[in-house]
């Protein structure tokens, strides 16, 4: 290569080489804050450890996160319908043990976080902060107390419902269903009695997984901004979990944060067209884990690990989930939406998004959208911290 051949390549890579270093120094110098993960679940579960290198066994682990660059994490409590009365809080509280083993055991990587003067701590310190939202209204078990309880111990924000309806709150996947009957919809008395003590106790009102009735009696209760912690845009994906024009307009005069799920199922419409002609292929084996009564969630799970290439095909690439944060952009503004990554809670995300150490993509495809710095900042984490000062006590 003559010297005039190698100055036009330097001077054509040149642009490449400074927009990458761009999105880079954007995104180390930004908040990070997913509010949404189920790692916990799945090491209590599987008998994981975070702590470990856990690549091609979950989306996350400590030094992914880190990799990835995720500065606030909100770890979700959760717990499916199998678990009730007698049985939901004392999982919630093995979980939130749990963690704070982990943070006791790597002090100089995390921080258990519960409060505002905690999170700045965590952040000047650059130690993940290590936040807890409960998943499922169930876990309370109608019991006020245990409320009290979790946000004692340091729980920040709880999904009023899982797919399964509570006795005071009906689900997104209940509301749905033309053969559920129960009356009425929405939040009864005891509900909102629920939502008005969250509000006293600090602890964010999350709307994802719940009913259109619930959303609105939700809106209608609470005093402080509410927090959609994993749900993306029906317009563009209709499925029951994602929130309506009309709902994402609520959120925003709520002064709420609408944080976008990276399910495959929920960005892409075709998604489940696919995924069903994929199971369909598999369907004997599929049946014989369905006759052992397991989640269609573990299930789901299970097929498409076993069958990874067949699942990777299926899955939609990451501009379709930067569509989701630009439509509500452009629907209310660039205040009201960050990221609730669902990972360890899904079987199948956008292309390239692999894990928690993929976050930097998403700012880069931000950027390449013609995003501002200002407003990559704002929904990366801005927002959720906006959000989560609002209801601090």
């Amino acid at each position: 290569m003559n010297k005039k051949t190698r100055a036009l390549f330097i001077f054509c890579l040149f642009p490449i080489l400074l927009f990458s270093q761009q999105y880079k120094t954007i995104h180390e110098n930004a908040v990070v804050a997913d509010t949404h993960n189920d790692v916990l679940s799945t090491v209590t579960l599987k008998g994981l450890n975070m702590e470990d290198d856990l690549t091609g066994k979950s989306h996350s682990d400590l030094v992914r996160f880190k990799k990835g660059g995720v500065d606030i994490q909100m770890f979700s409590i959760f717990c499916d319908d199998r678990y009730g009365k007698g049985t939901a809080f004392k999982y919630a509280t093995q979980e939130i043990d749990s963690l704070y083993a982990i943070a006791k055991r790597n002090p100089d990587k995390m921080e258990m976080v519960s409060t505002w003067a905690e999170l700045q701590h965590a952040l000047k310190n650059n130690k993940l902060a290590a936040m807890m939202g409960v998943e499922g209204g169930h876990m309370i078990e109608d019991d006020l107390d245990y409320l009290d309880s979790l946000a004692k111990r340091g729980v920040r924000y709880m999904t009023l419902t899982w797919n399964n309806s509570t006795s005071w709150a009906t689900s997104a996947a209940d509301e749905s269903k033309k053969s559920f009957i129960v009356t009425p919809y929405g939040l009864n008395d005891y509900g909102k009695q629920v939502v008005r003590r969250m509000n006293e106790l600090g602890m964010m009102v999350d709307i994802s997984h719940v009913g259109e009735k619930t959303f609105w009696d939700a809106i209608q209760t609470t005093t402080k901004p509410v927090i959609a912690s994993h749900s993306s845009v029906f317009a563009l994906c209709p499925v029951p979990r994602n929130l309506k024009d009309d709902q994402i307009k609520a959120v925003a005069k709520n002064g709420g944060v609408v944080d976008i799920n990276f399910y495959s199922g929920f960005i892409d419409s075709n998604y489940f067209k696919k995924r069903e002609a994929f199971f369909t292929r598999h369907k004997l084996e599929l049946d014989s884990l369905n006759g052992l009564k397991l989640p269609d969630y573990e299930v789901s799970e299970y097929i498409s690990k076993k069958y990874a290439e067949e699942a990777a095909a299926i899955r939609p690439p990451l501009s379709l989930l930067i569509d989701h944060i630009d439509y509500i952009v452009k629907l209310v503004g660039a205040d009201y939406v960050g990221l609730g990554s669902d990972f360890d809670g899904i079987d199948s995300a956008p292309l390239g998004l692999e894990g928690v150490q993929d976050f930097p993509k998403i700012t880069e495809a931000l950027l390449k959208r013609g995003y501002s710095k200002k407003n990559i900042d704002k929904i990366l984490g801005g927002n959720f911290l906006r959000v989560f000062k609002a209801n601090a006590n």
